[in-house]
């Protein structure tokens, strides 16, 4: 990327492993997306957030604190969902899931998509978020079966 913006390591809050404290890749067409984003919000110095609490009730700390993710969920995603009819409750973890079976399915390395989740260990990444897709469980083992 030709025109890098200044990147801050910031860690908000506790972290639960050490792995949550790890740098965040990111290619060139998210990172040109972000830099172009910091223009927009009306907070946009280098030392506000660039995904900034700007309601009222933050007061002072309007864009010096980052927005929360219950906020997020609440004002943003929540009436997305309503509209399209959803009825399961959505959450954080789903999301979280959908990424993590989408990077096993494009045959991603199990500890590159540990580490994009922040896991401490690939147990969990395998365990708990990654999930097989029926085409591959359909036609795969099989194929290689009958070879």
């Amino acid at each position: 990327m030709s025109n890098r913006g200044h990147v801050e390591r910031i860690v908000v809050g506790r972290c639960k492993t050490e792995a949550s404290q790890k740098r965040i890749p990111l290619d060139e067409y998210t990172a040109q997306d972000l830099l172009a984003w910091r223009e927009v919000p009306p907070y946009n110095q280098p030392e506000d957030y660039m995904f900034a609490a700007t309601s009222r009730r933050a007061g002072k700390k309007r864009s010096k604190q980052p927005i929360w993710l219950s906020t997020v969920m609440r004002y943003h995603i929540q009436p997305v969902v309503k509209r399209l009819g959803i009825k399961k409750r959505v959450g954080w973890h789903p999301f979280r899931r959908t990424y993590s079976t989408l990077l096993q399915s494009n045959r991603e390395d199990v500890k590159v998509v540990q580490e994009l989740l922040r896991h401490g260990s690939s147990k969990v990444t395998l365990d708990v978020y990654a999930q097989a897709q029926m085409p591959a469980k359909r036609e795969r083992p099989n194929e290689r079966l009958l070879k």
